[in-house]
């Protein structure tokens, strides 16, 4: 646990943990009402990112969560291996946190490309009604 709790607490991992704990507070905001899912919509476009498709806030949440679990795993699998002191220890960690955003960045974009095809633009048709059917 002491591991963990390092790694989670680190110098760079501590980053993805502050912006985890934003994604929880923001996602506990939109059960109690005060909040949509929505909110961020009109202020991102993140098309060019290739995670356009879906609100900005679930893409965005997902794509920490994802660097948050990488992020740790990675420096927990660097303080295990003692790699955690001197220069070739704290670049390595910053190696770590690199690929992990990078790693997390191209899982996310292969996660909302589903929900982007579910997600509907406008009203489902009636069921049983067939597009063009004016009768």
């Amino acid at each position: 646990m002491g591991t963990f709790m390092e790694a989670a607490t680190g110098p760079l991992s501590i980053l993805f943990t502050a912006a985890l704990v934003v994604v929880v507070c923001f996602w506990l905001l939109v059960a109690l009402g005060a909040a949509t899912a929505n909110s961020f919509d009109a202020d991102i476009d993140l098309g060019p990112w290739g995670m356009g498709g879906v609100p900005v806030a679930v893409a965005l949440s997902l794509l920490t969560v994802l660097a948050w679990l990488l992020g740790v795993a990675a420096h927990a699998l660097l303080l295990a291996a003692l790699l955690s002191a001197g220069a070739v220890g704290g670049a390595l960690h910053v190696l770590a946190s690199a690929v992990s955003l990078a790693v997390a960045w191209r899982l996310t974009r292969l996660f909302v490309r589903p929900l982007h095809r579910r997600r509907t633009v406008g009203p489902r048709p009636a069921r049983g009604s067939v597009r063009g059917d004016t009768g």
